[in-house]
């Protein structure tokens, strides 16, 4: 490892351990509890994310985002492609709960990507990184969130109804449309969208106008992260062999699977850092809302999401530098 790499692996990874522990510290000396962090994610969701990303993406040049279809196509089989494949495993092939099925699939398939990829994306890619943050975002709200709500909304009514009366695929696809309605909704979605179109039409981001989004745009990293370390502390968390199983899979097998799959189809070597590195986020904190939110598999989704962060420093290490060697 030459000494330029390995500079560039601390200055990616140190920004994330020294605030998380921040986080960690104030919950732990109760300056914050759960929900002021969920009050620093909301902020983080539906603005200071929304304008980073908006800044980010009117930097792109109209040629980076025209040839982003790989980068799409890698991200969209390692998020969705592979949520179906386990969801379907977990069901059928060793009987899970559909609830408990789906919530595990978004777990291993959910990454940490607009949280965490903020600061460690951008200090290596520059603002070409928010083409796989803005892929990433769109697939998780747009199908791995709703899909996932409807199935466990569908197992929690049974179990209050006590039978096995299965929704019409009229009512299923009129909550799966209001789920994909209320997605399109939020300011994570429709931003970034509309950003590219901007993109495509030619539009540039006058630089005063961009100052002004970054001015709050460049909290996002720092708030989100700041608000998981906060939710580590807070949550009880306890090492088993399923969430041993989790965290392996979303922090090493997917990005593994992803940097085969690049190798396979001889993508260029830009494509192939932004792909792996974007899937080896650890799992997102919207998950342990998600187990809350049903009273499902708390602590362990939790117990994901802190050894999975806590990993990620060294897992990251050395994804960053086998893309990079």
């Amino acid at each position: 490892m030459t000494t330029a790499l390995f500079l560039t692996i601390i200055e990616a990874i140190l920004p994330i351990l020294v605030t998380l522990g921040l986080g960690y510290l104030a919950a732990w000396r109760r300056d914050f509890d759960s929900h002021q962090a969920g009050v620093l994610i909301r902020l983080v969701m539906l603005y200071a994310l929304p304008l980073a990303l908006l800044a980010s993406i009117l930097s792109t040049p109209r040629e980076r985002v025209l040839s982003a279809g790989p980068l799409a196509g890698l991200i969209l089989i390692a998020m969705l492609g592979v949520y179906v494949c386990l969801f379907s495993a977990l069901r059928w092939g060793m009987k899970r709960k559909q609830g408990e099925a789906a919530l595990i699939s978004m777990t291993v398939t959910g990454p940490s990507v607009p949280f965490i990829g903020i600061p460690v994306l951008g200090q290596l890619f520059g603002p070409t990184s928010a083409v796989p943050i803005s892929v990433a975002s769109l697939i998780m709200n747009l199908c791995q969130i709703p899909l996932t709500l409807i199935l466990m909304n569908h197992d929690q009514q049974r179990q209050q109804r006590q039978d096995d009366t299965h929704l019409s695929w009229q009512e299923t696809v009129r909550e799966l449309g209001g789920h994909l309605l209320h997605s399109c909704k939020e300011p994570v979605v429709w931003v970034p969208m509309l950003a590219f179109l901007l993109v495509l039409a030619g539009v540039h981001l006058p630089v005063p106008l961009k100052s002004s989004l970054q001015l709050l745009g460049h909290a996002t990293g720092g708030t989100a992260l700041f608000a998981s370390g906060v939710v580590l502390c807070a949550r009880q968390v306890r090492f088993s062999l399923p969430v041993g199983l989790m965290v392996l899979g979303r922090n090493i097998l997917i990005p593994l699977g992803i940097c085969a799959l690049a190798f396979f189809w001889r993508l260029p070597s830009l494509t192939l850092q932004e792909g792996v590195l974007a899937m080896a986020m650890p799992s997102a904190a919207m998950n342990v809302i998600l187990a809350m939110r049903y009273h499902m598999m708390e602590r362990e989704i939790a117990s994901v999401l802190f050894f999975g962060t806590i990993s990620s420093i060294f897992t990251l290490a050395f994804f960053i530098w086998l893309t990079h060697s």
